[in-house]
């Protein structure tokens, strides 16, 4: 978990609408509290000295529970948002430079005509990638997570208050380039996409099992490349299925658009 990878404060994303500008109100200061009883004053050869019984597992695992306790409550909230406006909110889940951003930019572009999309955009840094899609058509806000490696349901909460999500649209949710804590967090999506290419190893769904467990379907990005790499399709979706044998699969090069069809099929039926 996150406490443990040190992925950050909770309280330091940024929330940018179009202006970029920063509402502090989003921001929020959580206060950590000893717990009473931990640190004991122990006499020892007539000096008294404090010794603490820090119980570090415990205190892990408690906290963990904590916050995902609150995570999945707000997700539903969210997901309850979703359905009331009859939204298809997709997770879009991966390591870093996959090309979930250039596939959601060929997205847009070719399907805006037909149907309303929004983005919420999440890294640590920088509005780069919601600057690309805005350019490709759609509304896009940025979440920046500042040393933070995910996204989580208080911060698509915030976000949607700005951007402001038509009846019947696609969301997608960009999430922050990172295969193991995005997996832990419910942001109230519908479905989860995972987003491999084949530059990263065949065996990515047995370093990374959570995330492929928990997700609907793996888009394997950049087959364009399969004749300079070493990677086997097949392989990899076999490891993948051993983990989730429901997910579905789409063999994608968003250069040359192979695949593409497939998704915006897949799309259509969800």
């Amino acid at each position: 978990m996150c406490e443990r990878c040190g992925c950050g404060n909770p309280g330091e994303f940024k929330i940018h609408d179009h202006q970029h500008t920063h509402d502090p109100h989003h921001d929020n200061d959580h206060e950590h509290t000893h717990e009473p009883g931990h640190d004991h004053a122990h006499e020892h050869h007539g000096h008294s000295h404090a010794h603490s019984h820090d119980h570090g597992a415990q205190k892990v695992i408690s906290l963990n529970i904590d916050i995902l306790s609150e995570n999945n409550r707000l997700a539903e909230r969210n997901r309850g948002y979703f359905e009331g406006k009859e939204v298809l909110c997709l997770n879009m889940v991966s390591s870093p430079g996959s090309g979930k951003t250039t596939i959601l930019e060929k997205t847009i572009l070719d399907l805006i005509p037909l149907r309303k999309i929004f983005v919420i955009e999440g890294d640590q840094q920088t509005s780069r990638d919601a600057e690309r899609i805005e350019k490709s058509g759609a509304p896009a806000i940025q979440i920046n997570t500042g040393s933070g490696c995910h996204l989580d349901a208080k911060m698509i909460h915030l976000a949607l208050k700005k951007l402001e999500v038509d009846n019947h649209a696609i969301l997608f949710i960009e999430n922050v380039g990172n295969l193991v804590c995005p997996a832990m967090f419910d942001l109230g999506e519908q479905k989860r996409v995972v987003v491999i290419s084949v530059t990263e190893g065949d065996d990515k769904p047995l370093k990374y099992p959570y995330m492929f467990q928990t997700s609907n379907l793996c888009i394997i990005n950049k087959t364009d490349l399969l004749p300079y790499v070493d990677f086997n399709v097949e392989t990899a979706m076999n490891y993948a299925r051993q983990l989730n044998p429901d997910l579905e699969f789409i063999r994608m090069s968003a250069k040359t658009g192979e695949g593409m069809a497939e998704w915006y099929n897949w799309l259509g039926k969800n």
